[in-house]
């Protein structure tokens, strides 16, 4: 049976990361676009990677266990990268907190059934979680360790108490870590990357927005002073999916140029 690495969301930091940990294994890419799926499976195939590619919707279930189904007809899934998610900029915040909060969180649920003993998984999450203020215990508890199917009835997500869009994403983003102890039990490894400001088609919308000034003045004024690549958030990929971070799980390691040091202590408000 082949090694089989499963790609959610196919978009410049999944692929990104998938070329740094795909070589020898089966790259299954998913993505909510099929045009935009198949295209990526055409760049990996002709750079000569063992690829397929098939369609998700995250904020469903039936669509992301079709695709642990498919996957499993292919070999053992040791590997999991999560990029999909959608922009507080281009969503509602009832979307947000159906694909990102709980659509990320059906994902690792039902990826975390099957993952091989010693396989590994990585989320990208974001900066942006790093700056809110920090939840009651309580809170935290709620939203690592509800139930998925009642994940969007608590009352800390509410609609009506979530002040924005950032703030629904920043919710979102908060509610990982608690898989790792159910992966954990089957010997396998979760861990979350999050990146600040990296130069994909979407951040470049973002940068030519109405809030692109606030971006521009973010990257400007971080201690590195440019902007990330999705070859740079890859390399942080492979190195938490290896060997050599066999010790680490349920971590989050942020990768922003300095920028929410930044934001705390010196020149970005």
């Amino acid at each position: 049976m082949k090694d089989v690495i499963v790609v959610i969301g196919a978009g410049a930091i999944g692929q990104a990361c998938a070329r740094r940990v795909g070589y020898g294994k089966h790259i299954l890419l998913t993505n909510l676009h099929e045009d935009v799926v198949k295209e990526a499976e055409k760049i990996f195939y002709n750079a000569g990677y063992d690829v397929s590619s098939t369609v998700v919707d995250i904020s469903s279930r039936e669509s992301v266990q079709a695709v642990v189904k498919l996957a499993l007809s292919i070999g053992n899934i040791t590997g999991l990268i999560m990029a999909a998610g959608v922009s507080p900029s281009q969503a509602t915040i009832k979307e947000i907190l159906k694909v990102d909060l709980y659509g990320t969180a059906v994902v690792l649920e039902e990826f975390g059934k099957v993952i091989a003993y010693g396989g590994s998984g990585i989320v990208i999450s974001s900066q942006s979680g790093h700056r809110m203020p920090a939840l009651t215990t309580d809170e935290d508890k709620l939203l690592a360790m509800t139930p998925t199917e009642e994940l969007l009835n608590l009352d800390l997500v509410n609609p009506l108490n979530i002040k924005n869009t950032l703030h629904a994403y920043q919710m979102a983003k908060r509610a990982v870590m608690y898989e790792a102890v159910r992966w954990g039990k089957k010997g396998a490894r979760i861990n979350t990357i999050s990146p600040g400001i990296i130069i994909t088609p979407l951040a470049n919308d973002e940068l030519n927005g109405p809030k692109g000034d606030f971006y521009k003045n973010m990257i400007i004024n971080s201690p590195i002073g440019r902007a990330g690549t999705p070859d740079e958030v890859g390399g942080v990929a492979a190195f938490l999916m290896g060997q050599e971070c066999s010790f680490i799980t349920g971590s989050d390691f942020l990768m922003d140029g300095g920028s929410t040091s930044s934001f705390k202590f010196a020149e970005l408000t």
